[in-house]
């Protein structure tokens, strides 16, 4: 991450209440996959999956 969880809490609460149980999604700077040797990115039929214990999962696939 960019910021740490702590900078992001503080910028968030700024603009809107954070309440018991909120979830701050954060996603990963565009270029990280070419740090990778050899470099990694996303490709058609890639699946990605967020799981939250006892709430459920979001799954997408990359056309």
């Amino acid at each position: 991450m960019i910021t740490t969880v702590e900078e992001a809490v503080s910028e968030l609460s700024q603009g809107m209440t954070l309440k018991a149980g909120t979830i701050i999604a954060t996603g990963t700077p565009g270029g990280v996959g070419m740090g990778f040797n050899p470099p990694k990115f996303l490709k058609s039929g890639d699946v990605i999956k967020c799981v939250i214990e006892d709430i459920g999962e979001l799954v997408n696939t990359v056309e």
